[in-house]
């Protein structure tokens, strides 16, 4: 006979930014429910962060606290990795040997970083100028990376897959700019190349937009259609899928004195290998794009990186995604309608150089919208504040601690966002000429 231990009312798989907020979530309007949190991690880190360590605005010891500081009061935390899904029995299975039995399951375990696809890559990091902010142990290496630049080929990656946080790539890439053209008086003399598989800089087009200005005004080469397939690191060569308009495939190779690499992105092996998984590449856990919920199993809702909405993967879409997954949960177990529903809000800041930062908000309609009743599409000093300053402290403070969702991701903060706005320099006549318009990179 079972142990009730093992029987949860909601089992969230996952201790991250979206299954820490849920659990609090949950718990906050439902004080006597019965929460479980499967995560083996002892640490839980702040991975947006991990951008500023590698333009050195913010330590790496800033991005981690521990994971039991985290754990809502009175939910239950299960130290251990899940190792299977059994949905027609609602049960998992996890790395102690144990099934764990739920009435209610919430996915919410993150990606994987898919460093292996990428021949030579997992052994050429951290040495010969090769880095990466999407890992804890290397970001630091971009920095000093960045620093022992001394001209030549400065590379960025971006990869053919969904990632976490679609303008990460480019964000260090205006960053390391700003620190090259500082060296130019020295005799650096850089050329900085991003090379992305995809057709255009940014999945909405107002924000693509700004950003062709942006690469435009730096003079920075964007070469679309190259995919990044291997890496020499001795050599300090990489090679390239590449694709052009015609249809037509090619290999092409760069040299590089830095080469800041982006690995392809997918769902946890145990995640895609499972019945949850969708039907499209990734492994991506199945997930309607309003209620969350499963479309085959109405006891399983997905959210964060791992679940396979239409939407960029981001803390800004944990947050508007923990709410509603929060609300319809309750729903389903006090058998009532799922009627919160997840328009696709999500928000990038998107650092275009040190004290400047574009807040690029969105949702499903792919327009353009914004917390703070400005235009979203201009670069401005005080969304860098709000990006380096005050992003951390909502993510340790309120976000994971599931406090009220007002509105949209920030709200709450305008009146101080208005102040910072009054030191904001609008850009002059001759600034705004010398960036040209839009056009092809």
């Amino acid at each position: 006979m079972e142990s009730a231990a093992r029987h949860h009312r909601v089992l969230i798989v996952g201790g991250g930014a979206a299954g820490i907020t849920t659990a609090h979530l949950l718990r906050r309007q439902r004080p006597q429910l019965e929460v479980a949190i499967l995560e083996p991690s002892a640490d839980h880190d702040y991975q947006p962060g991990w951008t500023l360590v590698g333009g050195s605005v913010m330590r790496l010891e800033q991005t981690r606290r521990s994971e039991a500081s985290l754990i809502p009061q009175g939910v239950t935390w299960i130290q251990a990795a899940a190792t299977g899904f059994d949905p027609e029995h609602n049960a998992v299975t996890n790395s102690e040997g144990e099934t764990l039995h739920y009435d209610v399951l919430v996915l919410a375990t993150g990606l994987q970083c898919r460093w292996e696809q990428i021949e030579g890559l997992t052994d050429a990091l951290g040495s010969h100028g090769v880095c990466s902010n999407y890992s804890r142990q290397f970001a630091p290496y971009t920095w000093q990376s960045i620093q022992a630049f001394q001209g030549g080929n400065a590379v960025f990656t971006m990869p053919a897959t969904p990632v976490k946080c679609g303008g990460a790539p480019q964000k260090v890439m205006y960053m390391a700019d700003d620190v090259f053209r500082s060296k130019s008086g020295v005799g650096v003399n850089s050329r900085v190349i991003f090379c992305t598989p995809l057709r255009t800089l940014f999945a909405v087009g107002a924000y693509a937009r700004i950003l062709q200005q942006v690469v435009r005004r730096r003079d920075i080469e964007v070469r679309f259609g190259w995919e990044l397939q291997a890496v020499r690191g001795e050599e300090q060569v990489a090679v390239f899928k590449v694709s052009e308009a015609d249809g037509s495939e090619r290999t092409g190779e760069l040299p590089f004195s830095m080469l800041h690499a982006v690995p392809p992105m997918s769902a946890p092996d145990v995640v895609a290998s499972s019945p949850l998984a969708g039907d499209g590449p990734g492994g991506w856990a199945a997930a309607d794009r309003l209620t969350t919920q499963h479309p085959r199993w109405a006891n399983v809702f997905s959210l964060g990186d791992v679940a396979g909405l239409p939407t960029s993967k981001t803390a800004g879409a944990v947050r508007g995604e923990a709410p509603v997954t929060a609300a319809n949960v309750l729903s389903f177990l006090e058998g009532r309608p799922l009627t919160a529903h997840y328009d696709g809000y999500t928000v990038c800041p998107l650092i275009t150089g040190y004290n400047n930062v574009v807040m690029a908000e969105f949702d499903y309609s792919q327009q353009p919208i914004s917390s703070f009743l400005i235009d979203p599409t201009r670069e401005r000093w005080s969304m860098w504040l709000m990006k380096t300053r005050m992003l951390p402290w909502l993510y340790w403070n309120r976000m994971l601690k599931g406090l009220p969702h007002e509105g949209r991701y920030l709200r709450p903060f305008r009146p101080l966002v208005h102040l910072l706005r009054l030191d904001y320099r609008e850009p002059s006549a001759a600034q705004l000429s010398a960036e040209g318009e839009a056009g092809s990179c």
